[in-house]
């Protein structure tokens, strides 16, 4: 089911980003998202699936508002291509 929807989602994509993710658990429950390399990204979601899909959004965002303000992404900040007719690398949990 994970790849089936990973699929469906990268299928119109050329690229990815790739960058770390910190996934912490809220007292109230759900997960608030960061990512050290990006400061200015951070989202939530009720489960980590839901905080997953919410970072597609931030990262817009983050992007959108470093193109308004003229600053370049972190060069740390890797943009790589994308085809699923070959092998690539993913990172990801998964809960059974």
């Amino acid at each position: 089911m994970l790849i089936n929807a990973l699929e469906r989602y990268y299928m119109s994509k050329q690229f990815a980003y790739k960058l770390p993710l910190v996934f912490e658990p809220q007292p109230e429950g759900g997960y608030t998202v960061t990512c050290p390399i990006l400061p200015e990204l951070i989202t939530e979601g009720d489960t980590v699936a839901e905080a997953l899909t919410n970072v597609e959004d931030a990262l817009i965002a983050v992007m959108e508002a470093y193109e308004e303000l003229g600053r370049p992404l972190p060069p740390v900040l890797e943009r790589v291509a994308l085809d699923l007719h070959t092998p690539f690398w993913i990172e990801t949990a998964v809960t059974p």
